[in-house]
Protein backbone atom coordinates (compact mmCIF):
# COMPACT_ATOMS: atom_id res chain seq x y z
CA UNK A 1 0.00 0.00 0.00
CA UNK A 2 1.11 3.56 -0.75
CA UNK A 3 1.48 6.19 1.78
CA UNK A 4 -0.93 8.27 -1.09
CA UNK A 5 -3.02 6.95 -3.22
CA UNK A 6 -5.04 9.34 -5.66
CA UNK A 7 -7.37 7.61 -7.23
CA UNK A 8 -10.01 8.74 -10.49
CA UNK A 9 -10.69 12.54 -9.05
CA UNK A 10 -12.82 14.87 -10.61
CA UNK A 11 -12.93 17.94 -9.10
CA UNK A 12 -14.23 21.45 -10.54
CA UNK A 13 -14.11 25.33 -9.82
CA UNK A 14 -17.95 25.96 -10.72
CA UNK A 15 -18.63 24.84 -13.84
CA UNK A 16 -14.88 24.23 -14.86
CA UNK A 17 -14.10 20.65 -14.80
CA UNK A 18 -10.43 21.07 -13.17
CA UNK A 19 -9.14 17.55 -12.78
CA UNK A 20 -10.64 14.87 -14.89
CA UNK A 21 -9.76 11.88 -13.23
CA UNK A 22 -6.68 11.96 -12.02
CA UNK A 23 -4.46 8.62 -10.16
CA UNK A 24 -1.23 9.09 -8.35
CA UNK A 25 0.81 7.40 -5.87
CA UNK A 26 3.37 8.37 -3.30
CA UNK A 27 5.65 5.57 -1.38
CA UNK A 28 6.81 6.18 1.67
CA UNK A 29 10.08 8.38 1.70
CA UNK A 30 9.93 9.60 -1.71
CA UNK A 31 9.57 13.00 -3.41
CA UNK A 32 7.54 13.14 -6.40
CA UNK A 33 6.87 16.15 -8.56
CA UNK A 34 3.91 17.44 -10.61
CA UNK A 35 5.28 19.10 -13.53
CA UNK A 36 3.20 20.79 -16.24
CA UNK A 37 2.27 24.77 -17.72
CA UNK A 38 0.02 27.03 -15.87
CA UNK A 39 -3.45 26.06 -15.57
CA UNK A 40 -2.71 21.75 -15.74
CA UNK A 41 -4.07 21.11 -12.18
CA UNK A 42 -1.21 21.16 -10.34
CA UNK A 43 -1.89 23.19 -7.75
CA UNK A 44 -5.77 21.90 -7.51
CA UNK A 45 -4.56 18.58 -6.58
CA UNK A 46 -2.64 19.67 -3.94
CA UNK A 47 -5.74 21.60 -2.80
CA UNK A 48 -7.40 18.56 -3.41
CA UNK A 49 -5.36 16.06 -1.16
CA UNK A 50 -5.08 18.79 1.71
CA UNK A 51 -8.77 19.12 2.12
CA UNK A 52 -9.13 22.87 0.35
CA UNK A 53 -10.93 21.68 -2.51
CA UNK A 54 -13.82 18.72 -2.06
CA UNK A 55 -13.40 16.68 -5.46
CA UNK A 56 -16.98 15.37 -6.73
CA UNK A 57 -15.29 12.05 -7.54
CA UNK A 58 -12.35 9.60 -6.51
CA UNK A 59 -11.11 8.90 -3.88
CA UNK A 60 -7.90 10.25 -1.89
CA UNK A 61 -6.69 7.81 0.81
CA UNK A 62 -3.00 7.71 2.90
CA UNK A 63 -2.17 4.64 4.47
CA UNK A 64 -5.40 3.45 3.70
CA UNK A 65 -7.76 5.95 5.26
CA UNK A 66 -9.92 8.23 3.18
CA UNK A 67 -9.18 11.70 3.50
CA UNK A 68 -12.04 13.21 2.28
CA UNK A 69 -13.88 12.80 5.43
CA UNK A 70 -11.62 15.53 7.18
CA UNK A 71 -11.56 19.32 6.77
CA UNK A 72 -8.03 20.83 5.97
CA UNK A 73 -7.76 21.98 9.85
CA UNK A 74 -8.00 18.34 10.78
CA UNK A 75 -5.81 16.49 7.79
CA UNK A 76 -2.76 18.62 9.83
CA UNK A 77 -2.80 16.58 12.79
CA UNK A 78 -3.53 13.38 10.55
CA UNK A 79 -0.02 14.13 9.44
CA UNK A 80 -0.50 16.26 5.95
CA UNK A 81 0.66 19.78 6.25
CA UNK A 82 0.91 22.31 3.03
CA UNK A 83 3.57 25.05 2.40
CA UNK A 84 0.89 27.14 0.06
CA UNK A 85 1.96 29.22 -3.54
CA UNK A 86 2.58 32.32 -2.41
CA UNK A 87 3.69 31.38 0.64
CA UNK A 88 0.56 32.37 3.12
CA UNK A 89 2.78 33.46 5.93
CA UNK A 90 0.68 35.08 8.76
CA UNK A 91 1.87 39.03 7.81
CA UNK A 92 1.46 40.26 11.16
CA UNK A 93 2.76 37.96 13.50
CA UNK A 94 6.86 37.51 14.26
CA UNK A 95 8.75 34.50 12.77
CA UNK A 96 8.89 32.49 15.83
CA UNK A 97 4.98 32.99 16.00
CA UNK A 98 4.53 31.78 12.73
CA UNK A 99 6.15 28.96 13.76
CA UNK A 100 4.22 28.17 16.66
CA UNK A 101 1.29 28.27 14.50
CA UNK A 102 2.21 24.89 12.72
CA UNK A 103 2.40 23.37 15.83
CA UNK A 104 -1.15 24.56 17.14
CA UNK A 105 -2.38 21.22 17.27
CA UNK A 106 0.26 19.40 18.88
CA UNK A 107 0.44 19.53 23.19
CA UNK A 108 4.15 18.20 23.73
CA UNK A 109 6.09 21.35 24.57
CA UNK A 110 9.43 19.72 24.37
CA UNK A 111 9.03 18.19 20.85
CA UNK A 112 7.85 21.68 19.48
CA UNK A 113 10.91 23.32 21.07
CA UNK A 114 13.37 20.70 19.61
CA UNK A 115 11.11 20.95 16.31
CA UNK A 116 11.72 24.65 16.37
CA UNK A 117 15.61 24.32 17.15
CA UNK A 118 15.65 22.02 13.97
CA UNK A 119 13.55 24.31 11.64
CA UNK A 120 16.96 26.60 12.57
CA UNK A 121 19.38 24.85 12.30
CA UNK A 122 17.12 24.06 8.23
CA UNK A 123 17.25 27.93 8.27
CA UNK A 124 19.36 29.88 10.41
CA UNK A 125 18.17 33.59 8.77
CA UNK A 126 15.02 32.49 10.68
CA UNK A 127 16.51 32.12 14.08
CA UNK A 128 18.46 35.93 12.92
CA UNK A 129 14.86 37.25 12.41
CA UNK A 130 12.96 35.45 14.68
CA UNK A 131 11.44 38.48 16.12
CA UNK A 132 10.49 40.36 13.01
CA UNK A 133 7.06 41.05 11.68
CA UNK A 134 7.00 38.23 9.00
CA UNK A 135 5.44 41.01 6.18
CA UNK A 136 8.29 42.64 6.29
CA UNK A 137 10.73 39.96 5.23
CA UNK A 138 11.73 39.21 1.84
CA UNK A 139 10.25 36.26 -0.88
CA UNK A 140 12.99 34.02 0.10
CA UNK A 141 12.39 34.63 3.46
CA UNK A 142 8.59 34.06 3.78
CA UNK A 143 9.41 31.22 1.98
CA UNK A 144 11.56 29.64 4.45
CA UNK A 145 9.25 30.35 6.84
CA UNK A 146 6.75 28.96 4.84
CA UNK A 147 8.66 25.68 4.85
CA UNK A 148 9.24 26.22 8.83
CA UNK A 149 6.06 26.54 9.64
CA UNK A 150 4.56 23.53 7.65
CA UNK A 151 7.53 21.72 9.60
CA UNK A 152 6.39 22.48 12.75
CA UNK A 153 3.24 19.96 12.57
CA UNK A 154 5.81 17.15 12.05
CA UNK A 155 4.60 15.88 8.93
CA UNK A 156 4.38 12.35 7.15
CA UNK A 157 3.58 13.99 4.11
CA UNK A 158 4.40 17.79 2.88
CA UNK A 159 2.73 19.06 0.01
CA UNK A 160 4.88 21.90 -1.64
CA UNK A 161 3.38 24.30 -4.50
CA UNK A 162 5.86 26.45 -6.47
CA UNK A 163 8.49 26.88 -3.84
CA UNK A 164 10.74 28.62 -5.56
CA UNK A 165 8.53 30.84 -7.54
CA UNK A 166 9.67 34.51 -7.62
CA UNK A 167 12.88 33.83 -6.00
CA UNK A 168 16.67 34.75 -7.28
CA UNK A 169 18.72 31.78 -8.71
CA UNK A 170 20.48 31.48 -5.45
CA UNK A 171 17.84 31.17 -2.93
CA UNK A 172 16.28 28.40 -5.89
CA UNK A 173 19.07 26.11 -5.16
CA UNK A 174 19.24 26.52 -1.32
CA UNK A 175 15.76 25.74 -1.60
CA UNK A 176 16.08 22.70 -3.12
CA UNK A 177 18.39 21.95 -1.05
CA UNK A 178 16.74 21.76 2.03
CA UNK A 179 14.14 20.12 0.25
CA UNK A 180 16.67 17.22 -0.18
CA UNK A 181 17.53 17.60 3.49
CA UNK A 182 13.71 17.50 4.69
CA UNK A 183 13.08 14.55 2.89
CA UNK A 184 16.17 12.36 3.76
CA UNK A 185 15.29 12.85 7.68
CA UNK A 186 11.91 11.01 6.64
CA UNK A 187 9.44 13.34 5.60
CA UNK A 188 7.48 12.34 1.99
CA UNK A 189 6.94 14.89 -0.26
CA UNK A 190 4.61 15.96 -3.11
CA UNK A 191 6.22 18.53 -5.04
CA UNK A 192 4.71 20.89 -7.64
CA UNK A 193 7.08 23.18 -9.43
CA UNK A 194 7.63 24.81 -12.48
CA UNK A 195 11.13 24.44 -12.72
CA UNK A 196 10.90 21.32 -14.09
CA UNK A 197 14.56 20.89 -14.47
CA UNK A 198 15.12 21.22 -10.61
CA UNK A 199 11.87 19.22 -9.72
CA UNK A 200 12.94 16.46 -11.80
CA UNK A 201 17.08 16.75 -10.37
CA UNK A 202 15.82 16.03 -6.97
CA UNK A 203 12.67 13.75 -7.14
CA UNK A 204 12.44 9.61 -7.05
CA UNK A 205 9.16 10.26 -9.66
CA UNK A 206 7.31 12.21 -11.41
CA UNK A 207 3.91 12.73 -13.02
CA UNK A 208 3.25 15.58 -16.13
CA UNK A 209 -0.09 17.01 -16.08
CA UNK A 210 -1.80 18.77 -19.31
CA UNK A 211 -5.27 20.32 -18.92
CA UNK A 212 -6.49 18.33 -15.55
CA UNK A 213 -5.26 15.29 -16.58
CA UNK A 214 -2.11 12.92 -16.16
CA UNK A 215 -0.61 12.50 -19.84
CA UNK A 216 2.71 11.05 -18.58
CA UNK A 217 4.30 8.99 -15.42
CA UNK A 218 8.05 7.38 -14.82
CA UNK A 219 10.91 8.06 -13.01
CA UNK A 220 12.26 11.44 -12.53
CA UNK A 221 15.45 10.19 -14.73
CA UNK A 222 13.69 9.13 -17.58
CA UNK A 223 11.52 12.16 -17.28
CA UNK A 224 14.38 13.83 -18.04
CA UNK A 225 15.66 12.39 -21.41
CA UNK A 226 11.47 12.02 -22.11
CA UNK A 227 11.37 14.53 -25.51
CA UNK A 228 8.31 15.61 -24.73
CA UNK A 229 9.41 16.67 -21.13
CA UNK A 230 12.25 17.62 -22.87
CA UNK A 231 10.73 20.14 -25.32
CA UNK A 232 7.86 21.61 -23.53
CA UNK A 233 9.15 21.71 -19.83
CA UNK A 234 12.97 21.76 -19.88
CA UNK A 235 13.46 24.42 -22.65
CA UNK A 236 15.62 21.27 -24.72
CA UNK A 237 14.93 21.03 -28.75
Amino acid sequence: MALLEVDNVHAYYGNIHALKGISLTVEEGEIVSLIGGNGAGKTTTLRSISGLLSPREGTITLRGEDLRQYKAHQLVSKGVAMVPEGRGVFARLTVEENLQMGAYHRSDRDGIAKDMRRVYQLFPRLEERKGQVAGTMSGGEQQMLATGRAMMSRPTLLLMDEPSMGLAPVLVEAIFQTIEEINKEGTTILLVEQNAHMALQIANRGYVLQTGEIVLQDSAKSLQQNAMVQKAYLGID
